[in-house]
């Protein structure tokens, strides 16, 4: 995976689109590779649309989140993550994280019942 982001970063794009990127790894390799993710993208700044199903990373990783419906996929709600990216691992451990996650998961019960 370090290499695949790696080669993704070596022509410093505007814009880099990740879709699960962490889904096949353990949540030890995830968290490290999301606080990589994150520094790599602190030094070039691109755009990312970071496409998750775990609202833990998306909280995690995000300045803003966009929760989608079931299909056909529509916007059901956009939250702003309070902090500055890239982020302490600690932070995971504050109220403005436990906040986001219940912000982001309300959103997502809240699309799934629009989109059903």
């Amino acid at each position: 995976m370090r290499v695949s982001l790696a080669r993704a970063l070596v022509t410093g794009p505007k814009l880099l689109l990740l879709d699960e990127p962490f889904a096949a790894l353990d949540e030890i390799t995830r968290r490290t590779l999301a606080d990589d993710v994150l520094k790599l993208w602190a030094q070039s700044r691109p755009a990312i649309v970071f496409v998750t199903h775990s609202v833990e990373e998306a909280a995690y990783m995000s300045a803003r989140v966009l929760v989608l419906t079931r299909g056909p996929g529509r916007i059901a709600g956009e939250i702003r993550i309070a902090g500055t990216l890239p982020r302490a691992p600690s932070f995971r451990t504050t109220p403005d994280f436990r906040q986001a996650v219940e912000t982001i998961s309300a959103c997502l019960a809240q699309g799934v019942e629009v989109g059903a």
